[in-house]
């Protein structure tokens, strides 16, 4: 059940990165980053790790997109 939780955490994080990608729309990743994180912090609660790689992977998407843009935008 922990697991299916991480996976919606997951899919609901990567549906807002998407657009985060759009110039001036980057400082959406610090929030989506925290919630990937807690998404993350469940699916590792759980026995899959389904759930936790997807939170992990977009983590890795939100925090390269920040580095591309220097942080704030």
């Amino acid at each position: 059940m922990l697991n299916i939780i991480s996976i919606l955490i997951g899919i609901v994080a990567l549906l807002f990165a998407i657009p985060a990608f759009i110039p001036f729309l980057g400082w959406a990743n610090w929030l989506i980053i925290p919630l990937a994180a807690v998404g993350a912090g469940i699916g590792m609660l759980s026995n899959r790790t389904s759930g936790r790689n997807l939170n992990l992977f977009v983590i890795v998407v939100g925090i390269v997109r920040l580095m591309m843009g220097g942080g704030i935008i």
